[in-house]
């Protein structure tokens, strides 16, 4: 079991990770690091990181547990003659948000610059400009280039490179927040690893994989590719998943900081197995583990693909509240990863033949 010290460590490290969808190399050499002394590790070429507990012993039923290792970002999609450059999204995010913001653009050597999305300034707008939303099209990226030569020759950043949110995770102690990027889902990632870390010690009934798929953010494709790659009987999926708990009504609160991990009922992609969900939700009720549920009328997870896959596979998602996701900063806990983990754990070593198959 990692201390409190190295859990938060660890998430510093996930979060400050660059890691966008299709370049998420830097996150899958952390999960290779991080897991190595309890796991055999893989790595494909889509840069997929499969993680097998080494105490497996084969020939029991097999629980996969994943999480998504790429986060919200941009791609270049053209040079301009002033040395600004057109972006695409990677995942969706709120545009009002993003002009001044400051990113990161890797160049051909790997290395990332420093970078902002262009905001122009008030005194240059016209009437019909000034306090009117924009639109993706109208901003660019500047890096202080002052040509498309410039931008080749000092800068050496080419067309298609992947762009990240500038931010430096925090950890506030004495209040427990971290405030960071990339929670969606690399808080999951950690619940994910510390969840391997403590199932390795433990006498189980079943065989663990876990994965750290890339590329959810643009369509779950990394999960796609990994459902022809395990034969699971039941999935756990962690996520880094939306709060609610600053602008809904009490009500429609599902998802609070600091009441513990969001087990999730529906969404677009997937309706959750009952019997599944209904089991892990009692185990947390007997165990005292805090657990919300919730209902949503958008979003999706890696949990569309698994579900349906091979013979059907029961799948849960266990989501750590995530305040402002899908933006440059966002809020999380300690608290509630930890309490995920606690839920993780407790609902694997729970698993047998017998209970799996009333699933």
């Amino acid at each position: 079991m990692r201390t409190r010290e190295e859990m938060i460590q660890l998430i510093e490290d996930l979060s400050n990770a660059n890691g966008v969808s299709g370049f998420e190399d830097e996150v899958a050499e952390i999960g290779r690091k991080e897991a190595e002394a309890y796991c055999d590790v893989t790595i494909d070429s889509l840069r997929n990181t499969y993680m097998e507990l080494k105490n497996n012993k084969g020939r029991r039923p097999k629980v996969w547990m994943d999480a998504h290792s790429d986060e919200v970002g941009y791609i270049i999609q053209a040079i301009k003659p002033n040395g600004t450059m057109n972006f695409l999204e990677l995942g969706r995010s709120e545009v009002s948000s993003l002009p001044t913001n400051k990113v990161r653009v890797m160049n051909k050597d790997g290395e990332y610059l420093p970078g902002i999305i262009t905001s122009k300034p008030p005194h240059f707008m016209t009437e019909a400009e000034l306090g009117k939303g924009r639109a993706l099209s109208d901003m660019a990226i500047d890096v202080g280039a002052t040509s498309a030569q410039d931008l080749k020759e000092n800068f050496g950043i080419r067309m298609a490179a992947p762009v990240v949110p500038d931010v430096t995770c925090t950890y506030d102690e004495k209040r427990d927040l971290f405030m960071g990027k990339a929670f969606d889902c690399r808080v999951g990632c950690a619940a994910l690893l510390e969840s391997l870390n403590q199932l390795n010690a433990e006498e189980l009934n079943v065989d663990v994989t876990a994965t750290m798929t890339v590329q959810e953010e643009v369509g779950e494709r990394g999960s796609m590719a990994a459902v022809y790659n395990i034969d699971a009987d039941v999935c756990i999926a962690f996520e880094g998943c939306p709060a609610d708990d600053t602008f809904s009504p009490d009500y429609m609160i599902q998802t609070a900081l600091r009441k513990g991990p969001m087990l999730r009922h529906f969404d677009c992609s997937m309706i959750t197995n009952p019997r599944f969900q209904r089991f892990a939700l009692d185990l947390g009720e007997k165990l005292g583990i805090p657990v919300q549920e919730s209902v949503r009328s958008g979003g999706g997870t890696n949990g569309k693909y698994i579900h349906a896959s091979r013979h059907g596979v029961p799948t849960i998602i266990i989501g750590v509240p995530v305040r402002y996701i899908h933006s440059h900063n966002a809020i999380c806990t300690l608290e509630d990863c930890q309490n995920a983990v606690k839920l993780a754990v407790e609902i694997v070593k729970a698993l047998d033949a017998e209970t799996i198959q009333k699933f």
